[in-house]
């Protein structure tokens, strides 16, 4: 193996450690109204991050290796059908063209997990047999999450029974907007009961929480009520997935871990599309949360073109030429 073949696969293929699942706990008002958001501060930080000069050579690689391993490879349009599905899923086995990977020494590289409507998750259970990626499936009305909450409950049941391993929810934008952070909290600690065994995505719909502010209270509240992970959004929204929103999320993400001990995972979601975007996130969430929640079990890009422009820069980094981006196609 050359030593740039080492450093990539040292900053990827790392063993997974196991961490205890987030058990919750009561909610404790005092600290959700103590939450604050500096939007000026936060906004000043988070411009930090595009304006650096960015890793290079070997070291953008790994960067980008590590982000692919991350990706929760997504299809959430209305006309999916079980060859797209299919197709998408065998993208996700093999995420990078082989020579590629080869040349990086990476040859089994795959991606975190792939994210369907319940519909197709039987599908993409089945295409994915055998290769340890997980099937996420979004749910409890998603996007708008306003069906009845008994319907709610119901879907994510029958997303868990038909082969989901982890599922990703929508809040009720609502009980946000109104401050009832008790109502917020009932309602995710009725959706993790639901998922039993299966890891539950809270997705806060950030860009339709009015403020940062919002956004950190309704982090704690998830959290609190046993969330998994946090996510940004549901991608369908005006606004999705932002630097300053990920401050605001993976710090209270931070606060949470220094005060219970557990560990609980970040995903934004919609509209990070070029690999240059992802380098962003991973840089944010190494100097704010440190290299644990660099992997795949506490870090998902909730993405479906981002793979593509990732592939193109892992051909230029191999070959010295960039490609046509519809060489790299997802299904």
């Amino acid at each position: 193996m050359t030593p740039s073949e080492t450093t990539i696969t040292a900053a990827v293929q790392l063993p997974q450690l196991h961490e205890a699942r987030n058990p919750g706990m009561d909610l404790d008002m005092d600290w959700v109204m103590r939450a604050r958001a500096n939007r000026s501060a936060i906004e000043r930080r988070a411009a930090t991050l595009p304006g650096r000069r960015s890793v290079k050579k070997d070291y953008q690689a790994a960067w980008l290796a590590r982000a692919v391993s991350c990706i929760d490879l997504t299809t959430l349009a209305g006309d999916d059908t079980v060859g797209r599905v299919a197709r998408l899923c065998a993208k996700a086995r093999h995420p990078v063209r082989a020579d590629l990977l080869d040349a990086i020494g990476l040859p089994d590289l795959k991606v975190g997990a792939v994210c369907v409507y319940h519909d197709m998750i039987e599908a993409a259970v089945a295409a994915l047999e055998g290769s340890g990626i997980p099937v996420a499936a979004v749910s409890t009305g998603f996007p708008a999450g306003l069906s009845p909450m008994h319907l709610r409950i119901a879907e994510i049941e029958e997303s868990v029974k038909a082969g989901a391993a982890e599922i990703d929810i929508v809040i009720s934008r609502r009980k946000v907007l109104s401050g009832d952070w008790q109502g917020l909290y009932d309602e995710m600690k009725a959706f993790r009961e639901a998922c039993g065994e299966a890891h539950v995505k809270a997705i806060l719909a950030t860009g339709e929480l009015g403020t940062l502010q919002n956004v950190a209270r309704a982090s704690l509240v998830c959290m609190m009520a046993g969330a998994d992970f946090i996510k940004t959004s549901t991608g369908k929204e005006s606004v999705n997935a932002t630097l300053p929103v990920s401050l605001v999320m993976i710090r209270a993400i931070r606060e949470y871990h220094q005060r219970t001990g557990y560990r609980v995972g970040y995903k934004p979601a919609g509209g990070i599309s070029k690999a240059k975007d992802s380098l962003n996130y991973l840089a944010l969430i190494k100097e704010e949360l440190g290299d644990r929640w660099l992997r795949p079990d506490l870090f998902r890009f909730g993405a479906s073109s981002l793979l593509g422009d990732i592939e193109r820069q892992l051909e230029h980094h191999v070959t010295g030429a960039y490609s046509a981006s519809w060489r790299h196609a997802m299904g």
